[in-house]
């Protein structure tokens, strides 16, 4: 990088710092996941067993808003545990005080309240560690800093970030406004109608708790009367009834504003969310732009498949292990200083709107291509667990200048924390071997090389196989349904991932690959071909001009390393890649039509189609 660019006196951040930096993690216990489960185990338990007042005509059921708005509180605590720890503590703190107050400190001796108490205890102590964590990672950062410090660049300093949660928040919270609306209304023409109605007392005579019916006989009249809670009114219980020409609801049960509280609970939760995101990402970036901030000399190279930015210590010029990483874009000296104003509040997840930020979102979502090479960068910002920072570095080697960029999420240290804290977990589980590596282990073939479906794959094929036929089984067993319209969406995804984890094929010849998938075979010439990498358990072919050709799933990667196995799409994708790169590896010949492989998801409808038949034949 040009050495105008370089504050004066900014150090590396070798890899020594880098080190203790590293080692600053959360312990294992505190991994936020842990205290997920724990909490949403818990809050299912006290679901299930808390117990539940009954409705009477003294005190009907109506819409709780103080119940929904705890229910509300909660959901986002599950969220804020891995995102914001310090509303996710006082969330939990909110939650336990309802809990308490609405049954008094008697509440905890039912083992369920007992449980969620423990838990939230659990992740409390968690969250508390994960942010002292934090604070250490600071001062380390700062102690590896020294007294480099140095203003933000102009064009940092400028940086318009998008208003995307914030506008996101306004939306989700208006159709919440909506679903509040909506359900008082519902109330009020409850009261208007009840007002106007005749007011009955009858008999319980039968009840249908399948349907939710009571038969309930009235002066001399039956009725049939709807209830959420039959269970609530056994047979020979007086009722009292609001009637209105033939017509009739309990008293007791008022009226049914579930579905608009439902809508209110999701828009709420959604909309608090996004605020909390984007309230949290404004006050980091503001605290980012008001001093000197300290400045460290690094390397950075862009994620290959999430288009995350992976910060290296400068002494690390093979890019072995990386330090942490953010999402950024490019932050432009075009946006004139009086149009910035600081006390406009900007989402965090949002993005800039030129070329430059376009391009490097398409390239996330296209995926493949080369590894991006590793590029000198100063870091301004002191590096922690869910800081801002910004960086300056040149976009690539031949070009002169260099571009600035923030960080448009919080920083995450790389280390899989779940996994230990030993400096050799850091390094990837299969690191990526060279073409030449791979190429050393194979020989040049007259006829054409063929990968196909191996055990891993098969196993995973079948066990969604199962999965298919039960769900088809489930959602047929009642006859025609609602539940019908979840195969809509889950059908076409099961069909394509079982037909391709059963016969996926990948043929090499003279001119190219055949590519055998679940529903046809794609040619692909050599010299479309930009990259062949294992990507989420599956494997991609990058073409030129055109979108990648896509396997998946080809089997388990992570199940296959627990039992001491190489994963075999990872190999596949390795050595086809190797023939890309040496044209002197590929086969002779060209592939006949037997050897091109044949997709089985046309057949495998046919048979899904049959058995859906002969369940509804059977049942």
């Amino acid at each position: 990088m040009p050495a105008e660019h370089i504050p004066p006196g900014t150090p590396e951040w070798r890899t020594a710092d880098v080190r203790r930096w590293l080692d600053a993690v959360p312990a294992r216990w505190a991994h936020p996941l842990f205290a997920f489960l724990a909490l949403a185990v818990s809050v299912a338990w006290e679901v299930a067993a808390a117990p539940v007042p009954a409705c009477t005509s003294a005190e009907p059921c109506g819409s709780d808003w103080t119940g929904l708005a705890v229910a509300v509180v909660l959901v986002l605590s599950l969220y804020w545990v891995w995102r914001q720890p310090r509303l996710a503590i006082g969330g939990l703190a909110v939650t336990v005080v309802a809990l308490a107050a609405e049954d008094g400190v008697f509440a905890f001796a039912r083992p369920s309240a007992l449980a969620y108490l423990l838990a939230a205890g659990f992740a409390v102590a968690g969250l508390v560690h994960r942010l002292a964590v934090a604070g250490r990672q600071r001062a380390l950062a700062l102690e590896a800093a020294g007294s480099a410090v140095q203003r933000l660049p102009d064009a940092a300093r400028t940086f318009r970030r998008g208003r995307l949660s914030f506008v996101l928040a306004a939306v989700f919270l208006a159709v919440a406004g909506f679903g509040v609306w909506q359900a008082l209304g519902v109330a009020d023409a409850y009261e208007q109608r009840a007002a106007e109605a005749a007011h009955l007392s009858g008999e319980v005579t039968a009840v249908d708790e399948d349907e939710g019916v009571l038969t309930v006989t009235a002066e001399g009249r039956t009725r049939r009367i709807e209830t959420a809670f039959p269970e609530d009114f056994p047979v020979g219980t007086r009722v009292d009834l609001v009637v209105d020409g033939d017509g009739a609801v309990l008293v007791a049960e008022p009226y049914d504003a579930f579905g608009w509280e439902l809508l209110v609970l999701g828009g709420s939760v959604a909309g608090l969310a996004y605020l909390a995101n984007g309230v949290t990402g404004h006050l980091a970036a503001r605290r980012l732009r008001r001093e000197p901030l300290p400045v460290l000399h690094v390397l950075v190279r862009e994620g290959e498949e999430d288009g995350r930015t992976y910060v290296f210590a400068a002494d690390d010029t093979e890019g072995r292990r990386s330090v942490l990483c953010f999402h950024s874009l490019y932050a432009s000296e075009d946006d004139e200083e009086e149009e910035f104003d600081e006390e406009e509040f900007d989402g965090n997840d949002a993005a800039s709107g030129d070329d430059a930020d376009l391009r490097k979102i398409a390239d996330i979502l296209r995926g493949g291509g080369p590894t991006p090479p590793l590029r000198e960068a100063v870091l301004y910002g002191a590096p922690y667990a869910g800081a801002e920072v910004a960086f300056v570095a040149r976009e690539d080697e031949d070009d002169p200048e260099v571009a600035v960029e923030c960080s448009v999420t919080a920083v995450k240290p790389t280390l899989p924390e779940w996994r230990g804290r030993g400096p050799q977990r850091r390094e990837r589980t299969s690191p990526r071997r060279s073409a030449d590596e791979i190429a050393a282990r194979m020989t040049p073939t007259a006829g054409p090389r063929v990968w196909r479906a191996h055990g891993f794959s098969r196993a995973i094929g079948l066990g969604l196989l199962l999965v298919q036929g039960g769900g088809v089984w489930a959602a047929l067993d009642d006859g025609p349904s609602w539940s019908w319209l979840w195969l809509v969406p889950a059908l076409p995804w099961l069909l394509t991932s079982v037909a391709t984890a059963l016969t996926w094929r990948i043929t090499a010849d003279r001119d190219g690959l055949w590519v055998t998938g679940a529903w046809r075979v794609r040619r692909v010439p050599w010299d479309v071909i930009t990259s062949v990498r294992h990507h989420e358990d599956g494997i991609r072919v990058g073409r030129a001009k055109y979108s990648s050709v896509d396997l998946s799933p080809t089997g388990w990667a992570w199940l296959e390393r627990r039992t001491g196995r190489e994963p075999g799409a990872e190999r596949v994708a390795d050595e086809v890649r190797a023939l890309l790169h040496r044209p002197d590896l590929r086969p002779d010949a060209e592939a006949g039509p037997g050897r091109q492989g044949m997709p089985v998801g046309p057949p495998l409808v046919a048979l899904t189609v049959l058995w859906g038949a002969a369940v509804l034949l059977l049942l």
